[in-house]
């Protein structure tokens, strides 16, 4: 599995946040978020292949009990099965950050979806190549579903904040029609909070970071 960094920081985001926990950044991307804050991960992926055994290492030498999967996409690295079932035999919690384009049957204490909406794609101009393969590849309701059926889970809508306006009412209507609408009918208080984030949202400069599905951001 190849890996960018293994780190111990704080939680920053949704219901485990100020948790100190260990990150294990795979490397590697199947999208390309124009605001992506991580390009080691993604446009440009770099890092080093690691066994399971030699990631279970560096995990216990830092310490601490909860663990964040993250990336890019760990959901590209079949090593996340055995990855996860040994950080459970560790009595670690473990968080798995994921896009939800992608579906493994790995062990996890929270799934933390961050769902792409049309805001995310890249300019043609900028990347002709992954506009329109990240455009086709970032909506996949049907992985949304089954994550939200088989674990404990956030969802995370994450933008940047500059440009908050003009395309903004596209993503929005975006997460209503792919997202909120198909998957959150599963909890009826859910959809009324995130109705109320909606309405923090457009009352706000678009500098405002709406609460939703355990306080994770809607603009960021």
């Amino acid at each position: 599995m190849k890996v960018a960094e293994i780190y111990k920081s704080t939680q920053g985001e949704g219901i485990l946040a100020s948790t100190e926990s260990v990150f294990v950044r795979a490397s590697g991307c199947n999208l390309r978020c124009r605001y992506c804050d991580t390009p080691l991960a993604s446009f440009e992926p770099r890092g080093d292949d690691l066994s399971v055994d030699q990631i279970v290492e560096q995990v216990e030498q830092l310490g601490g009990s909860h663990v964040v999967l993250t990336g890019g996409e760990p959901m590209l690295y079949a090593e996340l099965i055995p990855l996860g079932r040994r950080l459970r035999e560790k009595n670690r919690h473990i968080t798995v950050e994921t896009a939800g384009t992608l579906y493994l049957p790995v062990a996890c204490d929270l799934m933390s979806i961050s769902p792409k909406l049309s805001n995310s794609t890249p300019s043609p101009a900028d990347e002709p190549k992954w506009s329109p393969r990240h455009d086709r590849t970032r909506d996949a309701p049907d992985v949304i579903r089954r994550l939200v059926r088989e674990y404990p889970y956030q969802i995370k809508f994450v933008k940047p904040v500059q440009k908050c306006l003009g395309r903004d009412a596209e993503a929005m209507l975006d997460a209503e029609q792919q997202f909120i609408r198909p998957v959150l009918f599963l909890n009826a208080q859910l959809i009324d909070r995130i109705a109320h984030s909606f309405c923090r949202h457009k009352k706000s400069s678009g500098k405002t970071v709406g609460r939703a599905m355990g306080g994770e951001r809607f603009c960021a």
